[in-house]
């Protein structure tokens, strides 16, 4: 018998791993085509991985701990469901729950710490441009600086002999950026940026204690209190997870996106091309990839440079092709109309293309495979970041300085382009690619609604009291290798604007979006219903906006507080036909991210899974009680049209709530009308 079984085991070895089916990875033409290539060049990637490791079916349910060596603890629901008190125990008596909220939490400090050093690596950037310790940085939108600075309390004028006078700009740049840089460790007080929400919100959180005092404070007390023996009630170990989650959103995210906008500009729409089709074979290839726009501005700054094309011209290539993944495709793209190349799921393939010169990597969401690809093709990866190295020997490390930076970026590109020289595979770029419009903003939807000289969200606002708008979704987030890349987040975009929702999107799910042509105005004609693409054809936007990168998220809270300001749809966040999506997550940034939305008063859904169904008392504490602390709840949804019809009825249900569920005719008044009601 036990021969047999070696048999059977030898002879499925011998079969090798599963390869991923294209058609089912990806509803991506492109990414179709080059899975079919990695797999005729014997290049594994992420879609054939997915194949072959499973997930743990217990950690999926969140019920796992691995917080001490005693562990790991695993506690399975029992098959037939729990009746009566939950008897489950780890080694110390963690309860399901608390082990649950241990993990949940744990995965919003992650999230939170990763947005947030984003910003803080941008905070120090901008002191040294306000300390003038660099010239490769500059403030290039005064105004957004004058904005920031109110919201940090930082002076704009001074007493001058009686008479208000504007304060020198250097001056409140330097104290904008002193004190911007303090919100990640002051030893008092909050964050500032907590009373930039509508004020019943901030009310809501200083009753609940969540307002954040700092924002490394907020993520290592997570640590603390998750540390075997500390904190055991699951919802008090939420209320910690609620104060780091809006640290990240209204604190280090929010300040990252800001200061951003101040040094590299604030983004208008653009045009521009997506998907893998944008490579150029006869163009040197610069793939960035990452979260950071520290290391992209400089980039694109030097490889756009008449010294570097030339120097590429030389070399044999006819110009230097720029393009992103993720986050910081989205940061190129919405400030300077460079294309985006791809998802966070479609990185290896970038190389895959044999066209790829050099990629060059920062933080976030950087598969170590890559390097283990390059070894396979000609392409240089460059990791940039002293935070994000690869053991791999074939990765050049090359630490990118800020006070250096135009002399780093230089010797970068230059890399890249002697090797355009070392192709050493057939280049195959799929012809695949679609144009888009993104760039959008608070300040540019503002514009858009409004014009130059009466910008305001109330014609936003009205057109969602008349009907024409049913309401607004934020759709956001990464891919997940476990569902069908796309196809998630497609569903339910398509399913809300068919339904006169306008929708907001970040991230990978706005490179989605983009791939699939939902991000021109155009589109609006195609896929939206009747009410949302009249207002679309009118002021001649897209049906869907995309708002930037995933820290960029607090544009999404900001510009829902502006709705709250116009007027006509309730005092708060939470009173706003409004509703939160991540189709496809994966990060741990969602789940922060998830979270400081669900605190701010947003309904959420979250796609492929979430790691609370093993604790169904934890799972109802933020499924069900949340909404009544702040408004906002979590909701999972894996099936895409459920997911959006899901969302479509909460926005249903507040435009009741509001007495805007009838849509309203505009009638245009005659005089003795107006006399009529004026009587």
């Amino acid at each position: 018998m036990a021969d047999e079984k070696k048999k059977v085991v030898a002879a499925k070895a011998a079969k090798g791993p599963k390869l991923a089916d294209p058609i089912k990875a990806s509803i991506d033409p492109a990414t179709q085509e080059l899975i079919v290539r990695a797999h005729e060049l014997g290049v594994e990637t992420v879609f054939d991985r997915a194949e072959n490791l499973k997930p743990c079916s217990i950690g999926d349910q969140g019920i796992c701990c691995k917080n001490c060596s005693m562990g790991p603890c695993r506690l399975p629901l029992p098959k037939g469901g729990i009746e009566g008190e939950d008897q489950r125990r780890g080694l110390c008596g963690a309860t399901a729950n608390t082990i649950a909220a241990r993990n949940f939490i744990r995965m919003i400090a992650g999230g939170a710490a990763a947005h947030s050093d984003h910003g803080r690596s941008v905070a120090e950037v901008f002191l040294s441009v306000a300390r003038k310790e660099t010239e490769a940085y500059k403030i290039k939108d005064p105004q957004k600086l004058l904005a920031v600075a109110e919201a940090l309390g930082v002076a704009t004028t001074v007493e001058v002999d009686g008479e208000t006078k504007a304060r020198d700009m250097d001056e409140i740049a330097l104290e904008t950026a002193e004190t911007a840089l303090n919100e990640w460790g002051k030893a008092e007080g909050e964050l500032l940026y907590m009373k930039r929400a509508p004020k019943p919100l901030y009310e809501k959180w200083k009753k609940h204690g969540v307002l954040p005092r700092n924002i490394d404070r907020e993520v290592v007390e997570i640590m603390h209190r998750t540390h075997i023996g500390v904190d055991q009630d699951y919802r008090n170990l939420m209320k910690q997870g609620t104060r780091a989650a809006l640290a990240d959103g209204w604190g280090g995210s929010m300040l990252a996106t800001d200061l951003q906008d101040i040094m590299f500009g604030t983004p208008s729409p653009v045009q521009a091309e997506a998907n893998l089709g944008v490579m150029k074979e006869d163009h040197v290839n610069i793939i960035l990839h990452g979260h950071e726009p520290i290391l992209s501005e400089m980039i694109a700054a030097v490889a756009q440079s008449r010294e570097m094309v030339d120097y590429a011209k030389s070399k044999g290539a006819k110009g230097i092709q720029l393009a992103g993944i993720c986050c910081t495709a989205n940061e190129l793209l919405q400030r300077h109309g460079i294309p985006t190349a791809a998802t966070f799921l479609q990185q290896e393939l970038a190389i895959i293309t044999g066209a790829c010169d050099a990629m060059i990597v920062d933080i976030q969401c950087i598969m170590q495979n890559l390097a283990n690809v390059a070894k396979c093709f000609h392409t240089k990866l460059i990791t940039t970041h002293p935070i994000a190295k690869m053991e791999q020997n074939n990765v050049l490390h090359i630490e990118f300085d800020e006070h250096y930076a135009l002399e780093d970026a230089k010797k970068i590109v230059k890399i890249a382009i002697d090797n355009f020289e070392n192709r050493k595979a057939e280049v195959m770029i799929p012809r695949h690619k679609s144009a888009q419009v993104a760039g959008f903003g608070v300040e540019s939807v503002e514009y858009h609604l409004g014009g130059s000289f009466r910008g305001s969200y109330y014609t936003l606002n009205d057109n969602i009291i008349n009907g024409r708008i049913r309401g607004l979704a934020g759709v956001v987030g990464c891919n997940n290798a476990r569902t069908r890349h796309n196809e998630g987040h497609i569903a339910v975009v398509k399913e809300l604007i068919k339904n006169d929702v306008l929708v907001l999107t970040t991230g990978c799910s706005a490179i989605a979006c983009a791939m699939e042509g939902l991000l021109t105005p155009e589109a609006a004609a195609v896929h939206a219903g009747p009410g949302l693409a009249e207002v679309c054809e009118t002021v001649g936007i897209p049906p869907v906006l995309h708002l930037g990168s995933c820290v960029d998220n607090s544009r999404i809270l900001l510009a829902a507080t502006e709705v709250v300001k116009a007027g006509g749809l309730g005092n708060d966040i939470s009173d706003v036909p409004v509703a939160g999506s991540a189709p496809e997550w994966m990060s741990e940034k969602a789940i922060s991210i998830g979270h400081y939305f669900v605190a701010s008063g947003v309904y959420t859904v979250f796609g492929v899974k979430l790691p609370v169904e093993g604790a169904p008392v934890f799972k109802k504490y933020i499924f069900e009680e949340f909404e009544k602390m702040f408004g906002g709840m979590w909701d999972l949804e894996p099936d895409p049209i459920k997911h959006a019809h899901k969302m479509i009825a909460h926005i249903d249900k507040k435009r009741k709530a509001l007495g805007i569920d009838k849509a309203r005719e505009r009638v245009l008044l005659d005089m003795a009308d107006r006399r009529a009601l004026e009587m």
